[in-house]
């Protein structure tokens, strides 16, 4: 019995949908699905397997039903089957207005080819419409771009540009282990503080100590530093590694940029905590340029503030001299 859409359509797309479904719900990185879990493979092997058998015994019985008809009935099947075809509906029609093979007759033109004959089909509606419609889209650019003089290509190219550009800092400030050296901040919150404590003892106590005091490595608890201290200079220290050929190893291909990230902090937070035995120091005192500026300016503004109510009160002061002398 004829099916509205043929078995080498359904399986296959069926067959495609059930793969892209999988592929969207199973998070397999880089790698498909069906490649990265050899299970799935299976699962879709074992689909398609059912899928084609299931169409095989739908043909035997379709094939085993239609020989038990009889003739008239094999008769109203066909015609059944005909009257419900594509090329009958009216959505169809509509959409091509093709005359029937019995009316061919009406739009028969009148050479002939050596006993070919040519039919004066109308263009399909679609199409036409179609047709109109770029044609009206070329008039809106032509008047949008080339009259009026919108933005030219040079300056959608820097639009879109832009706006990627806010997507991916947007994303960078979003995304912990694409954090830098310039991006990096410091963290204090303790659930931050104790894993940055872990990794610490894990890979830094070695050469620094459990409490920060320094053995091979310096001192981590007091002002100087040798390359700097503030998050950004630690971060850095720790991702890139210390001095050439006496300075620790660069860690950024053993731990993510978070994870440095947690263990600097940490180390900042050993500042001050003064451990027994702890190595003597080493490099320079190490000033936060960008907060002294920060005082300045408040000192500054603090200086302006006092001047300012002094000012007020000499004036004060020397308003009410003469009511004191004329009491």
């Amino acid at each position: 019995m004829k099916k509205l859409i043929p078995a080498y359509v359904r399986v296959p797309v069926l067959f495609a949908l059930v793969v892209m479904a999988l592929e969207y719900f199973i998070d397999s990185g880089d790698k498909p699905a069906f490649i990265k879990y050899p299970m799935v493979s299976v699962f879709l092997f074992v689909f398609l397997f059912l899928q084609i058998a299931i169409e095989i015994v739908i043909s035997a019985i379709d094939r085993v039903t239609y020989a038990m008809l009889t003739d008239e009935q094999k008769e109203r099947l066909a015609a059944a089957e005909t009257s419900f075809s594509i090329k009958n509906s009216k959505l169809y029609k509509m959409l091509t207005r093709s005359k029937s093979i019995e009316r061919e007759g009406e739009i028969m033109m009148d050479h002939d080819y050596d006993g070919i004959k040519e039919l004066d089909n109308v263009l399909p509606p679609w199409w036409v419409g179609l047709f109109y419609a770029t044609i009206i889209f070329g008039l809106i650019y032509l008047v949008r771009f080339h009259i009026i003089g919108d933005y030219d290509q040079k300056q959608e190219f820097e639009m879109e540009m832009a706006e990627a550009k806010k997507a991916v800092d947007a994303y960078k400030s979003t995304a912990k282990d694409l954090i830098d050296a310039e991006s990096v901040t410091l963290l204090t919150e303790g659930a931050d503080l104790a894993q940055g404590k872990t990794i610490f003892e894990n890979t830094c106590a070695a050469c620094h100590r459990a409490d920060g005091g320094g053995s091979i490595g310096p001192n981590l608890t007091d002002k100087y530093w040798i390359l700097g201290g503030g998050i950004k200079n630690v971060f850095h220290t720790i991702s890139e590694g210390g001095r050439d050929g006496k300075g620790m190893v660069a860690w950024k291909a053993t731990l993510r940029p978070n994870e440095i990230q947690r263990v600097a902090s940490y180390v900042l937070s050993l500042q001050g905590t003064n451990p027994a035995d702890a190595k003597e120091p080493e490099g320079e005192i190490w000033v936060d340029e960008n907060a002294e500026a920060t005082d300045a300016d408040a000192g500054e503004t603090t200086d302006a503030v006092e001047e300012s109510e002094q000012t007020e009160e000499t004036s004060d002061v020397a308003e009410g001299t003469p009511e004191v002398a004329a009491n």
